[in-house]
Order: C-alpha cells, then structure tokens, then sequence
C-alpha cells in the first residue's frame, strides 16, 4: 500500500482520537489496535477470514465486533477497523498503525530517538540519557533502546537523519582521521 494512502487513514483517525471529548486517550487507541494486530498475527485463522475478499464485509464485521468485546476496544478503535475492512484497507493495518503513531507523536510534542548502547543501561542512565535528549530537541524524547557490542562502550542516539555519536567506537574512529589530517 502506497504510504500517501496509510497516511490518510491515520491522520483521520488522530483527528478523531484528538478531538475534544474522544472517548479514549490517542495512545490507548494505538495500543488496542496494535493489542488487535497481535491477536490477528497469531492466528492464521484469523488473518484468513479477514483479509480474504471472498469473506462478505459483513462475516468480517462480525468477527471484529466480537473481538472487540474480548480485547476491550473503544468504539472509535473498533470503527476504524470497520473503515479498514469497507475500503479493503485491513492488510494495511501495521503501516497504518505505525503512520498513526508517528503522526500522533508529531502532534504532541514527542520525538522518536534510537539509542544504541554497548551494553545493556541501568534504568537511571536511560531516564537521564532521555531527559538530556529533550533538552537538546526541546520536545519529549521517547527512546528506544538497543545494545550494539561493537561500540566498544558509550552510545549513539539516531534522530530522524541526525546522529549523536557518544561512542568509543566513534571516538577512536574521529581520532583517527584527525590524525590522519582528514
């Protein structure tokens, strides 16, 4: 599915899990339909009946109601999916949800950050490391956090297309071409 198109369908649903009055939280919507995406990934089953055009929307509906029920999902979340099953859209879902995500993020002030450390962080260094993020973009950081052995020690924050090198790897590799006189 073409990105322009997932874009679309998760800007209407940030307009409508924004709006004043919405009755669930714009991340707790996110997390019922990625809770929904789980549930569909484990059952083969499942992703059959809903993504085959030979299902009539309406058997669709049915089983996504049900589901609804059973995972707790707000109206509007469970409408969405109503959306995406009439436009053939279900397939869809994970970019759409990821779309939403960002666009929401974007929205509220919150700046996605990937940080990649040489080991495993306490706790205490990941809130100061995040604190430390937001002071530099001035929006709330929300970080994502992975080891890479190969740093050798230190961290490098990705975000967007601007990188943060704390690392000893890009120490030694900075040293290096200032030795080399590069």
């Amino acid at each position: 599915m073409a990105s322009a198109v997932g874009a679309r369908y998760a800007k209407a649903l940030v307009d409508a899990a924004t709006r004043p009055g919405a009755e669930a939280p714009p991340e707790q919507i996110a997390a019922q339909l990625k809770a929904f995406e789980e549930v569909c990934r484990e059952s083969a089953e499942l992703r059959n009946i809903l993504l085959s055009p030979a299902v009539p929307g309406a058997r669709k509906r049915a089983v996504v109601s049900r589901l609804a029920g059973a995972l707790g999902l707000s109206r509007l979340a469970c409408n969405f999916l109503y959306v995406l099953i009439d436009h053939r859209r279900l397939a869809a879902m994970a970019p759409i949800r990821e779309a939403y995500e960002a666009l929401l993020d974007e929205r509220t002030g919150v700046v996605r950050v990937q940080v990649e450390a040489a080991g495993e962080l306490p706790e205490a260094q990941k809130d100061a490391l995040q604190k430390e993020l937001s002071l530099l973009t001035g929006k709330q950081a929300r970080a994502k956090f992975a080891v890479d052995p190969g740093l050798l020690g230190g961290a490098v924050a990705r975000i967007g297309s601007t990188i943060y090198d704390g690392s000893v790897k890009g120490q030694l590799q900075a040293l290096r071409r200032q030795l080399r006189g590069e």
